[in-house]
């Protein structure tokens, strides 16, 4: 943009100029001047237009050679939100190694640092809640979306008092598991216990606790969400994976899914395939892949041959 086109324009937004003149003005035909912010009359002090849309950075560089933001935004993670202090140990700003006489001096300051992290009791049970979150859901491998909703339901769950008289291992496997049926994810309760330091029991009796206290919007998972997964647990095809959608579809659509456990339903749907297909597997293994008793994928499995033919293709 030329020199001229500014003066006829105005405000030059791509190179966010700081003071340009622009036409007359409609009042008085004054000089009128535009910043970064408004037009303004210099005559008669007319506003003519105001709150532009400033292009630049709205923090301060002091090295022009580091010109970006600083500091992580706020998480859920964290007891303090992210606002923590760390303090350093071989090394300065700089990236200079730090001599041994201050090396133990930052080594006393991390102690009392440490010492002080915490202003109550409350605060160390959070931050230990949180941190056992952190751990489920890493083993797990749920995405950082998943991990800022536990942490945001524990959270939760201590404000209104529901830690008191629980474990807090128990309530942060209960907020994972809380959050996969939220999202309608394919988690059963024994994948969550299995990498909690508590029993599946606890476990169950944590998310019934947080969702009938905090009324989570729990959706039942469809049998289907489950059939990629225990597939893969004992081994079974690609093609006996898709047929088995299609049984626990045309379940669904009956009704015959109403009540039933999903991960049975699933087990059994697709048991009820590999055996059209002549594809070995055994009850027990898709029964412990889908966290069920053989009992109960013995009866699924009953209902659906019963009710659901099985087209091999």
């Amino acid at each position: 943009m030329s020199i001229r086109e500014i003066y006829e324009t105005g405000f030059d937004e791509h190179r966010a100029a700081t003071t340009q003149h622009t036409r007359g003005c409609p009042e008085c035909d004054g000089v009128v001047r535009t910043n970064s912010q408004e037009t303004v009359c210099e005559d008669c002090g007319l506003i003519i237009n105001e709150q532009r849309v400033d292009r630049g950075p709205e923090w301060r560089p002091f090295d022009a050679a580091e010109r970006e933001r600083t500091g992580a935004p706020l998480t859920e993670r964290r007891h303090d939100r992210g606002l923590s202090t760390e303090i350093g140990r071989k090394r300065d700003g700089r990236g200079k190694t730090l001599p041994g006489r201050k090396r133990r001096q930052l080594s006393r300051l991390r102690r009392q640092h440490s010492r002080a992290m915490w202003q109550s009791t409350a605060e160390r049970n959070l931050a230990h809640g949180l941190g056992e979150v952190r751990r489920i859901t890493g083993g797990m491998g749920l995405t950082d979306a998943i991990v800022e909703q536990a942490c945001a339901v524990f959270r939760r769950a201590q404000g209104e008092d529901l830690l008191p008289g629980r474990s807090v291992e128990a309530m942060a496997a209960g907020a994972v598991y809380a959050i996969c049926r939220t999202n309608g994810l394919p988690r059963t309760c024994g994948d969550v216990a299995a990498l909690a330091r508590v029993s599946q029991e606890r476990v169950e009796n944590a998310y019934s606790v947080l969702n009938r206290e905090l009324s989570l919007p729990s959706v039942p998972v469809p049998p289907g969400a489950y059939i990629p997964g225990l597939a893969s647990a004992v081994g079974l095809s690609e093609g006996t994976r898709r047929q088995a959608a299609h049984v626990t579809e045309r379940a669904q659509e009956r009704g015959l899914t109403n009540g039933k456990h999903p991960a049975g339903v699933a087990a059994a749907a697709l048991y009820l395939v590999a055996e059209a297909r002549v594809e070995g597997v055994r009850q027990t293994d898709l029964a412990a892949a889908a966290d069920v008793s053989t009992a109960t994928l013995r009866a699924r499995w009953t209902e659906l041959r019963e009710h659901v033919e099985v087209d091999i293709v």
